[in-house]
């Protein structure tokens, strides 16, 4: 198959709102692959690459070669391109990297261009996320959605069943939870407050205190542990002392869900950036990362997946000491939830989840077995600088650059980058206002602009930094509303920002 076909594909995908339109261009598209190309096609449909990491971004693409006139790269020449580039390593990679990009782009026309570097930069916004892209191999594959859903979060992906799909519901059902193959998370939808968690979830119901650290999944077979992340990274190696606890449970095969994080010696937890910075890499030194667990999946050779909660939390409680198991509330009382979350709060940590204690396990779904309830951070920023959009948001000026205020300098301290939370109507508007706002010094790419205009942000919260000069960046932040009515000079301070670190 073509590049051009898939490029074609997306765009058709970006230009329609339509849920039932998208499905049908995508399952058309997967209908044509070949076996050989299945994978790759199933997951650049789903705007991503097969490769985690290909040591490129925004700077790798900043300066292209000139585009090809007529379309000639294949889906399979472009994987075995990135599957070379992120082999590379050690002295003389950056710039076998960046031959490597040049001949690769060179063959590539302008459209493939922009879909290659919006892929590599995870800003392909045409829409197909992963449940769509499932629903069109369903159909493409004439199967019950169900069926590629669960195999898919039993496989952990969904382009690992891509091929069982074409070869039936029983090439699916074979897919079966595997110890020690990590399996997709469940996720949680959200709510403003706890008595409409309650509400929605119905009847009595569990609440979990949310802790703000790294999710895990722990497998154990015999003595064998592995720990996963969230997307399936294995960080077994930079968390001894979860593989020593998990190895110490009585029990020889088991899954566990929960959370690792640093707690300070008062009990509180670190900031997230403590946590994140030990499981990110092997060299961790000082902090201590603790495992608390949320619930249990498989239990020596009885799978728990579709048992409903109630029956998993009796198990998990039976089999993890009480210190290792998330604090929780069982009750149908929405005022002793919500007493029970403000005591979750006081303690510093960032919300409750409120679980039904009759659902199943529902990996990679944001249903209403888990609903979250965190209170939302704002803060009023100024706009320091925009870059162009790519694929869908190409000619619109996109993710917006943002600062706070320094009141000894008068100046604005950077804190992170955003394109989250826009509706087309403000891009368009952001468009003609961040052009009027334009000042020299553009590289074509990421556009300066005067600190004039304020935008109210939400955010999860904030971590320690050591890429922006305010050893302070933000978490998840989007963009809430355009604040014309609030000067420069009256937007939060880089003190105030600090100050969100805690501890």
């Amino acid at each position: 198959m073509l590049l051009a076909d898939l490029v074609a594909t997306s765009a058709a995908v970006a230009a329609t709102r339509s849920r039932k339109a998208k499905t049908a261009a995508i399952a058309e598209r997967l209908a044509q692959a070949d076996p050989a190309e299945l994978e790759v096609v199933t997951s650049y449909l789903a705007g991503s690459l097969r490769q985690r990491r290909t040591g490129l971004g925004w700077r790798s693409l900043a300066t292209l070669p000139a585009a090809a006139a007529e379309p000639s790269l294949t889906v399979l020449e472009v994987d075995a391109a990135f599957r070379r580039m992120q082999a590379l390593s050690g002295p003389g990679s950056a710039a076998a990297r960046t031959a490597a990009v040049g001949e690769l782009f060179r063959r590539a026309t302008p459209d493939e261009q922009g879909w290659l570097r919006g892929v590599v930069t995870g800003e392909v916004r045409q829409g197909a996320l992963d449940s769509l892209v499932q629903e069109a191999l369903a159909l493409a594959a004439g199967v019950p959605l169900a069926d590629v859903r669960r195999a898919a979060m039993l496989a952990g992906s969904t382009v690992a069943v891509a091929a069982r799909a074409f070869a039936g519901s029983d090439a699916l059902a074979e897919v079966g939870l595997e110890v020690g193959r990590p399996v997709l998370p469940m996720l949680a939808s959200s709510a403003p407050t706890v008595a409409e968690a309650v509400a929605k979830v119905g009847g009595r119901v569990a609440v979990d205190t949310k802790l703000d650290g790294i999710r895990i999944q722990v497998h154990r077979d015999g003595d064998e542990v592995v720990v996963a992340t969230r997307t399936l990274d294995d960080i077994t190696g930079r968390l001894p002392q979860v593989v020593d606890l998990v190895r110490s449970l009585p029990a020889e095969r088991l899954v566990l869900d929960g959370e690792a994080i640093s707690i300070g010696d008062d009990g509180r937890p670190r900031p997230f950036q403590e946590t994140a910075s030990r499981t990110a890499t092997r060299t961790g030194v000082g902090t201590h990362v603790s495992a608390y667990f949320f619930d249990l999946l498989h239990l020596d050779g009885r799978d728990l997946l579709d048992q409903p909660l109630a029956e998993r939390l009796a198990a998990l409680d039976a089999l993890v000491p009480e210190p290792h198991r998330v604090a929780r509330v069982m009750t149908e009382d929405a005022d002793e939830a919500a007493a029970f979350a403000a005591r979750v709060l006081e303690s510093g940590h960032e919300g409750v989840v409120v679980k039904s204690l009759a659902a199943p396990w529902e990996a990679g779904r944001r249903g209403a077995g888990w609903i979250k309830v965190k209170p939302v951070h704002t803060l009023d920023l100024v706009v320091l600088a925009v870059e162009w959009g790519s694929g869908r948001r190409r000619g619109w000026l996109s993710n917006i650059h943002l600062g706070a205020r320094d009141p000894e300098t008068g100046g604005f301290v950077m804190l992170g980058k955003t394109f989250k939370g826009m509706t087309d109507e403000m891009l368009r508007w952001q468009t003609e206002r961040f052009t009027e706002l334009a000042v020299d010094g553009t590289d074509g790419w990421v556009v300066p602009v005067r600190p004039e205009q304020v935008v109210e942000i939400a955010l999860d919260g904030v971590q320690r930094s050591t890429t922006y000069p305010g050893g302070v960046a933000l978490r998840f932040a989007r963009v809430l509303r355009y604040r014309d009515d609030k000067p420069p000079h009256e937007v939060d301070t880089i003190g105030t920002v600090q100050a969100m670190l805690g501890g």
